[in-house]
């Protein structure tokens, strides 16, 4: 599949960006009533890809996030499941636990989706860029150059400056880690939201999104989390033989294991986020 980006031209209003919702079909439902409650319009409300994944109910999720109207780009799950692919494309070590509970939830995302779906999903971009508060902004799944690559914070910024490039942007909207998270980077922005289908290895069930506001040409940037009804999402697992090891996860917050985390977020584990100490300091981005 070639490479396809979208050009939204200029947006305007309150977003609502989110990631990862792994087919959580009581978490994305959670996330529309945010939306409605803010009053952000769909066509305001992007997701920076992974719709499906690990939780029960694929082709539910797909269609309420059709029947939503929100923006997506492909993850690497969509990008795998429409080519045909025989796995996820995560990018795990063979062999690793991930890899190995890949091969229980992929297939059962793959056995009940239906063509449709199928179709819809191969029309998504790998990228949509738009204008923002006189800012170019663009959003990837892993990186510009690789849609499974890992960038969490503590990625070098080199790294990040690389997709910045290549995308003549100045805020990357990022997903595929499973961690929020925004770092600075010589006047540019890379922000990561969070993804609403799996705890943040936090110690708790919340899951994590972003809103952003322009205001006076600036941008304004929240990370918020969701709490929605985890255990059912958790017992719907559960119930299709789906792995347990996820399905606690739910619960928990913990992730099973930490093989594809750096070793500063290692260090994080079991910590519950708390950014309102932070957000201050670095909220606006000045023309």
């Amino acid at each position: 599949m070639d490479k396809k980006i979208i050009h939204l031209g200029e947006h305007k209003g309150k977003m609502l960006i989110f990631g990862g919702v792994y087919s959580n079909l009581q978490a994305l439902q959670a996330l529309k009533e945010v939306s409605k409650e803010e009053g952000i319009a769909p066509e305001n409300c992007i997701c920076t890809g992974d719709i499906l994944g690990y939780c029960a109910q694929p082709e539910e999720t797909i269609k309420l996030f059709k029947e939503w109207k929100a923006l997506s780009i492909l993850g690497n799950v969509e990008l795998q499941l429409v080519e045909g692919a025989e796995d996820c494309g995560c990018d795990f070590t063979q062999g690793s636990r991930c890899d190995n509970f890949s091969k229980l939830w992929y297939p059962y995302a793959q056995s009940k989706l239906s063509k449709e779906s199928l179709n819809w999903m191969a029309t998504l971009p790998h990228h949509i860029s738009f204008t923002y508060g006189s800012k170019n902004v663009s959003v990837v799944h892993g990186s510009y150059s690789n849609i499974s690559e890992f960038i969490f914070e503590s990625t070098p910024d080199q790294i990040k400056e690389e997709s910045i490039k290549s995308l003549n942007s100045d805020v990357i909207l990022a997903g595929h880690c499973g961690l929020p998270f925004h770092s600075n980077i010589k006047e540019k922005l890379w922000l990561n939201p969070g993804v609403i289908g799996m705890p943040a290895n936090d110690g708790t069930s919340r899951v994590w999104y972003m809103i952003l506001e322009n205001i006076e040409g600036c941008i304004n940037y929240t990370h918020r989390y969701l709490n929605y009804n985890y255990k059912l999402a958790s017992s719907l697992m559960e119930e299709n033989n789906l792995p347990v090891e996820y399905t606690k996860t739910l619960v928990s917050g913990i992730w099973d294991n930490m093989e594809i985390l750096p070793k500063i977020e290692k260090k994080l584990q079991g910590i519950p986020y708390d950014f309102e100490t932070i957000i201050k300091e670095y909220q606006i981005i000045k023309k």
